[in-house]
């Protein structure tokens, strides 16, 4: 899952995005309401984080403008404000939940979880399986028949992109894309390290194998 954390603060933005992608998750990160305006505009994100307090563009401003275009992507709100007029404006705005800082990011993450778990239905499955393999997505579990299988964030995020595009091929430009958050040398060997480490995860000790190599291309996850 994507997620737009919207932040001028770097201290608290690094915090959240290191512990969203520690979480799976895949982030990019906006320091002005600007830049973000533009970002979320596709509306390509499962959801956005959003401080208030913003340069270039107000969170508030931000968040009306989004829905102003039919941009439905769920919204947090963060903010210092804790009155309860300010709560309702950020919700009336169009924010989808609102948290005041300082906050625990345990908390924040169960909120991300939540928003999800209420907005997704209308975007997509929660749950993607192939054959065996089931991936749930809000509780981060990937499981092959009854067994779990524990994955690192950027395995979990590798598999969730593979997934989401079973039976078409994945070139190693839209993982390095997907999973990184910038882009390597395609000739690196890193995605290839990679799918090796997942492969033997998920693959190793089960029937059929569904990673396969289209060499010259990428990879593809089906059923042989």
């Amino acid at each position: 899952m994507k997620l737009l954390v919207v932040e001028d603060d770097s201290k608290i933005a690094s915090f959240v995005t290191k512990g969203l992608r520690e979480a799976g998750f895949t982030v990019d990160l906006a320091v002005n309401g600007t830049d973000a305006l533009e970002m979320g505009m596709p509306g390509s994100f499962d959801a956005a984080i959003v401080d208030l307090m913003l340069p270039g563009l107000d969170g508030l401003s931000l968040i009306q403008r989004w829905r102003d275009a039919r941009i439905q992507t769920p919204v947090i709100i963060l903010s210092a404000k804790r009155a309860v007029d300010d709560r309702v404006r950020g919700l009336q705005a169009g924010g989808d939940d609102y948290i005041t800082k300082p906050f625990a990011f345990s908390e924040l993450l169960a909120r991300v979880q939540a928003v999800l778990r209420r907005t997704r239905p209308e975007g997509g499955p929660l749950i993607l399986k192939t054959a065996d393999l089931e991936m749930d997505i809000l509780h981060r579990e990937v499981k092959r028949g009854d067994t779990v299988i524990p994955l690192q964030a950027r395995e979990f995020s590798l598999l969730e992109l593979m997934l989401r595009q079973t039976g078409r091929i994945v070139t190693k430009t839209a993982i390095l894309e997907h999973v990184y958050d910038y882009s390597f040398d395609p000739q690196t060997n890193v995605v290839d390290v990679l799918v090796h480490r997942l492969r033997s995860k998920i693959d190793k000790d089960f029937e059929p194998k569904l990673i396969q190599t289209v060499r010259g291309m990428g990879y593809v996850l089906r059923i042989p």
